[in-house]
């Protein structure tokens, strides 16, 4: 039980699919909670902000909205010293990082997993000043979500960013690229580095058998080469179990922290949303958050 509880959802979803979805979940909710208090985001920066101003105050944040959404409360509660467990609720198109916590991707289901689940400590990446859940990347996977819009999200769902990449592939440049671990250095050129802390990318798993979401590292993807191949092997689980370190064109290393320096300056993608340019510094910070999961 709960004494205190706080729910954040997206003002920008229609009011009847909001009101459709608090109908389903209030009550369950309730159950179990004490005192639940809803806020509504208008704009982007509301979620952060309310995580920042207000989530101290409860002992469950529950983030209802997509990847978006979570990649902005937990901005939010990077700035607290003591914050609250979180759970998700996952409305969004992917719901990656949901996905990696093992949630179920129903409302009323992952509403009935606030209370069935346990808490776990888990990883955040850093990236200079801004804080991620799920993935880092350039290149490549920012060129596909700028390129998946709003009216192709909402036409084909999950589905969006999976043909978004494919269409991009088609214009795909390399760019020349340093990186630095504490343990080696990289150089030369790539279509697309990737550092994942979660398991799913456009709703396809990718995790590799010894990760885990509170292990202290990153899985790092050096992309050498632009084809459809890349998107063949990302969706036949190629980085899967039957995934091997030597497969041609992509490197994986394993880290915790980097430094990556572009040839020119190019947009830094976290979770989907675009707030910095290269160079940067990434960086894991182990079990620092505690959510709900399997």
């Amino acid at each position: 039980m709960y004494n205190k509880a706080l729910l954040i959802y997206n003002g920008n979803a229609g009011n009847n699919e909001i009101s459709k979805n608090l109908n389903q979940i209030v009550g369950n909710l309730a159950q179990n909670i004490r005192e639940l208090t809803l806020l509504q985001t208008e704009k982007k920066g509301d979620s952060e902000r309310y995580c920042k101003e207000r989530a101290s105050e409860f002992d469950l944040l529950i983030i209802m909205g997509g990847d978006g959404t979570v990649h902005e409360c937990i901005n939010g509660l990077m700035e607290l010293e003591d914050p609250p467990i979180v759970s998700i609720i996952p409305t969004g198109t992917c719901n990656d990082f949901s996905r990696s916590l093992l949630i179920p991707q129903t409302i009323t289901e992952a509403a009935e997993f606030i209370h069935s689940g346990k808490v776990e400590s888990i990883d955040i990446g850093q990236c200079n000043d801004r804080y991620f859940s799920n993935f880092f990347g350039v290149g490549l996977i920012t060129e596909a979500s700028e390129a998946t819009n709003s009216n192709l999200k909402s036409s084909i769902g999950k589905f969006s960013y999976f043909i978004s990449a494919l269409q991009s592939l088609k214009k795909a440049t390399s760019f020349s690229f340093s990186l630095k671990t504490d343990k080696e250095q990289f150089e030369g050129e790539a279509v697309m580095i990737l550092a994942m802390n979660g398991y799913f990318l456009g709703t396809s798993n990718l995790q590799l058998n010894e990760t885990k979401l509170n292990d202290g590292l990153l899985e790092i993807y050096l992309v050498r080469e632009s084809g459809l191949n890349l998107i063949r092997n990302m969706y036949n689980k190629a980085f899967s179990d039957d995934w091997t370190r030597d497969t041609e064109g992509i490197d994986l290393i394993r880290a915790s922290s980097f430094q990556l320096e572009t040839d020119e300056k190019l947009d830094v993608d976290m979770d989907g949303e675009i707030y910095l340019k290269t160079p940067v510094n990434v960086s894991i910070l182990n079990k620092h958050l505690k959510f709900i999961t399997q």
